[in-house]
């Protein structure tokens, strides 16, 4: 049973930083692309950063320079630094995973290529 628990969420001010985790069980973990994505309410969910099964990095314009992922195969343990935090970054951010035959996925910043999702985690940026 795949399961993704994300943790380290909280409120911080406009140019602190957070490090976000995601535990991984159930499935290989080192094989999959995986990545980051926030939903701030009334908004759609979008992609932040993902690792790819090529260890490849996508980030999204508006992270890019400021977050970095990562991820430690022996701890099964995905990562997002983020760095210069914004109000704007306030939202729910979630890990996911696309487990699947192709494991390259051609773009990994679409929520709808991804097929496991955890509960998510808060972030809160005050100015």
């Amino acid at each position: 049973q795949v399961q993704l628990v994300e943790s380290g969420g909280g409120s911080v001010q406009s140019g602190g930083s957070l490090r976000l985790s995601c535990a991984a069980s159930g499935y290989t973990y080192s094989s999959y692309c995986m990545g980051w994505f926030r939903q701030a309410p009334g908004k759609e969910r979008e992609g932040v950063a993902a690792l790819n099964s090529d260890d490849s990095t996508s980030y999204s314009d508006s992270v890019k320079g400021r977050f970095t992922i990562s991820r430690d195969n022996a701890k099964n343990t995905l990562y997002l630094q983020m760095n210069s935090l914004k109000p704007e970054d306030t939202a729910m951010y979630y890990c996911a995973a696309a487990i699947r035959e192709v494991v390259l996925v051609t773009t990994p910043l679409d929520p709808r290529e991804y097929n496991y999702w955890g509960q998510g985690t808060q972030v809160t940026v005050s100015s």
